[in-house]
């Protein structure tokens, strides 16, 4: 089981990230950062890349980024970055992501980035949730002054990085070394604490706080009307996916996962988290995994190289097709599933049906706290000066539970305009103390 999860893409060595860094044309007018939402500044690491200077590059990839090795493993690069490169009109574009990750790799084995922290003088924050928006915002606000507290819910930080995401794509010690380098920002972590339960948001405020931020995603599965869809053998893929990544870290027992040896598995949906799903499933020993999808190939939301992967492990596909009713029995386990096809409707055995059709945000914090409005599906309204604050003073949001991100990287880019906004907040009260005093 263990190399079932081992990472299926391979670094590169330094002599190869060197060599294609090397055949980057550093154009004037780089349609490669046009490309990147949080607008790296691609072609500039990549000349230091090129030139052997890692150190550089890695400081030029700082300046945009705090989660370079993530970034460089799950961005939809195909659609971004490397979608965009000049190169690619020639079917040879840049491995951006590659290089990106092979960067971010070498300065943490090597030990070569050590950032200057500055004073935290400039206000306090606190951080509600640790994925990629809470991170960003934390990283970018502490490089900044602030002093910035995280509050998780989970044994340990990292949210959809940590839990939500395979490690075959994304390996835990991965996202472990990131989350250390903003955690030597000076930045405070809080485990096992619940914002709604442990403390609520007046809380947080009584504690000192300036400013708090909102980046609890989207906690909530949506629900399908499917006869028999509550029988305990259909599971949630966010649920399963995060079953999986605490058994792979050992914080429960194999048998949690639910998915076995030998299950036929129907997962319903076709983007991104529906093949991390079945590739999963068919990891943790089913025998036969099938997604199901209502449209065509041409209109499903997944990256193609990950349809790719899936298809090369042995993943299957029903195009045009829907489960209209789940059979279930006395056990946990199902007994078959309903599927109408285009031509026909067939009955097949199964054991488990897994839902990756998204989800909506929890109402833990709103619910515990006067004056944050969220429109009639549950995500949180933000207004735009200053960017990202709730409809109460002080309260900021970002990532998912606004429902304006899609990915790692969309959530990042909208974290880091939350983070200015968060910035002026803070600066104009303090200067509104100061002219009061």
């Amino acid at each position: 089981m263990e190399n079932e999860f081992k990472e299926v893409s391979e670094s590169y060595t330094l002599a190869e990230a060197v060599r294609e860094a090397q055949r980057c044309l550093h154009c004037k007018v780089p349609s490669c950062k046009k490309g990147c939402p949080i607008s790296n500044d691609i072609p500039d690491w990549i000349a230091e890349l090129a030139k052997g200077n890692f150190g550089n590059s890695m400081k030029i990839i700082h300046g945009r980024s705090n989660l370079p090795a993530v970034c460089g493993r799950v961005c939809a690069h195909e659609r971004q970055c490397e979608g965009n490169c000049v190169l690619g009109k020639k079917g040879a574009h840049i491995n951006i992501g590659k290089l990106e990750r092979f960067v971010a790799d070498f300065d943490s084995e090597a030990g070569l980035t050590h950032e200057a922290i500055p004073e935290k003088s400039r206000g306090k924050v606190a951080v509600i949730g640790s994925g990629p928006a809470g991170l960003t915002i934390a990283g970018d606000l502490s490089r900044q002054g602030f002093a910035v507290e995280i509050f998780e819910m989970e044994p340990e930080p990292g949210g959809v990085l940590m839990f939500g995401i395979p490690e075959y794509r994304l390996p835990k010690e991965v996202v472990r070394r990131e989350i250390k380098k903003i955690e030597n920002l000076g930045v405070v972590f809080h485990l096992n604490t619940t914002i709604g339960e442990n403390f609520t948001i007046d809380e947080l405020f009584a504690k000192g706080f300036d400013a708090i931020f909102m980046g609890t995603g989207t906690g909530v599965p949506k629900r399908l009307n499917i006869p028999g869809i509550n029988h305990p053998g259909v599971r949630q893929a966010i649920r399963f996916l995060r079953r999986v990544s605490l058994y792979e870290s050992g914080f429960i027992e194999r048998r949690e996962v639910i998915v076995g040896e030998g299950d036929r598995v129907f997962v319903i949906g076709c983007g991104n988290t529906a093949m991390d799903a079945a590739r999963s499933a068919i990891r943790m020993g089913a025998a036969e995994v099938t997604v199901v999808y209502h449209r065509t190939i041409n209109e499903m939301s997944a990256l193609r190289a990950e349809y790719d992967d899936a298809v090369a492990e042995g993943v299957k596909f029903m195009w045009q097709s829907s489960i209209t009713e789940i059979e279930g029995s006395d056990g946990p386990k199902l007994k078959s599933v309903t599927i109408q096809t285009a031509d026909e409707k067939i009955t097949v055995p199964a054991e488990h049906v897994i839902q990756a059709v998204g989800s909506v945000p929890a109402a833990r914090i709103v619910s515990t706290t006067k004056g944050i409005e969220v429109d009639d599906k549950g995500y949180v309204l933000t207004r735009e000066t200053p960017y990202g604050m709730t409809t109460r003073p002080g309260v900021f949001a970002g990532g998912d539970v606004t429902n304006r991100p899609a990915t790692v990287v969309h959530a990042m880019q909208d974290a880091k305009q939350v983070a200015e906004g968060i910035a002026k907040y803070i600066d104009a009260i303090k200067l509104m103390e100061i002219i009061n005093k």
